[in-house]
């Protein structure tokens, strides 16, 4: 499918669609809401959690006005302490409910670990399956307005870590709705991320439920030269560096992963069968992240593959700086792509 991306009004504006089938056109976080707003009302088990749920934003307009519509008790603001209210989340999800966590912030999901990582990941496993853990947590991740070292980090490539806890990516509208509504009927606790600059991306979004199942990737444009394999928001940044590689003779096939707890192996393997060459930019850094993992798994069963190593477009192994141009040097973008993608055609 031609999947392209179109700047529209400002420079964190995209739209990501694709050509082939134009439907409704909805933003990042009002597909958000749409799948939240229609899993509160088709199952009274649902609720939602969470630092500022109730304010007048509503978490980025993601929850906006849905404790006025489905009442305090199933939407609800909460204290600073993450630890015992994740705590409270499983508790309530082993007990038959349905929660959504909101964490603003995914640096603040760290103080949540003991509760999330030793207890809603893993009492499924030692209660052999009696016990079933339907937990969302919602997490906000990235960068943003000098955010800083301790307000924009990116932690998902540490959770891959933790069995028994699923990780979802989606970095499409489409995605955000589809995966959020999969993420609430799980069993299982799902750690779904959301990154800080996709919130305002638009793409096609169906008005019905429906869901997207974990561990199914999307080509989302084909090429023959070399594979560039996206996490998150990073998908915007490999499809704008498609097109400028387009204009240089090299022809990227660009694939976003959706989830990357589980990993669709299949499409990166058969995509590189064609092309050969493999980027894997992700969001977060590069020393021991989700990049990493993904390279370790084309080493371990597709490597004979490679015409070339494979390299990882990701962040600097420092802090996050605070200042403007520290950020812009900070965070990889699509001309950082480019220039590996250049390389690794010669």
């Amino acid at each position: 499918m031609p999947w392209t991306t179109i700047e529209v009004e400002k420079q964190d504006n995209f739209v990501i669609t694709d050509d082939s089938e134009i439907g409704r056109m909805i933003s990042y976080k009002d597909a958000l809401y749409e799948a939240l707003d229609q899993s509160l009302a088709r199952d009274p088990r649902v609720f939602i959690m969470g630092e500022g749920v109730d304010d007048p934003g509503g978490v980025f307009g993601t929850t906006k006005g849905l404790h006025e519509k489905y009442g305090r008790n199933r939407v609800f603001d909460t204290p600073i302490a993450e630890n015992s209210l994740t705590g409270i989340a499983a508790g309530a999800a082993m007990a038959g409910l349905r929660p959504i966590f909101v964490h603003s912030r995914m640096d603040f999901l760290l103080l949540s670990l003991d509760q999330l990582v030793n207890h809603a990941a893993k009492w499924s496993y030692m209660t052999g399956g009696k016990v079933k853990v339907p937990l969302v947590v919602r997490t906000v991740s990235a960068r943003g307005w000098g955010s800083g070292a301790q307000h924009s980090q990116c932690l998902h490539g540490m959770l891959m870590n933790a069995p028994g806890l699923k990780i979802a990516v989606p970095a499409t509208p489409y995605d955000a709705k589809g995966l959020l509504i999969s993420s609430i009927i799980d069993n299982n606790p799902v750690l779904f991320v959301e990154h800080r600059w996709l919130y305002k991306t638009v793409g096609n979004v169906p008005d019905t439920l429906y869901s997207i199942p974990f561990g199914k990737g999307a080509v989302r444009r084909k090429g023959k030269d070399i594979t560039i394999v996206a996490v998150s928001y990073m998908l915007v940044e490999a499809l704008k560096a498609a097109e400028k590689l387009q204009a240089k003779n090299i022809s990227a096939e660009v694939i976003d992963l959706r989830t990357i707890k589980p990993i669709d192996e299949d499409i990166i393997f058969e995509s590189l069968a064609k092309t050969g060459r493999l980027i894997v930019t992700d969001t977060g850094w590069k020393t021991g992240g989700a990049a990493a993992e993904i390279t370790a798994l084309v080493a371990e069963k597709a490597v004979h593959l490679l015409k070339k190593p494979v390299v990882r477009v990701c962040c600097p192994d420092i802090p996050t700086p605070t200042g403007d141009l520290q950020e812009k040097a900070f965070y990889p973008d699509s001309e950082s792509i480019c220039d590996k993608a250049v390389e690794l055609m010669k």
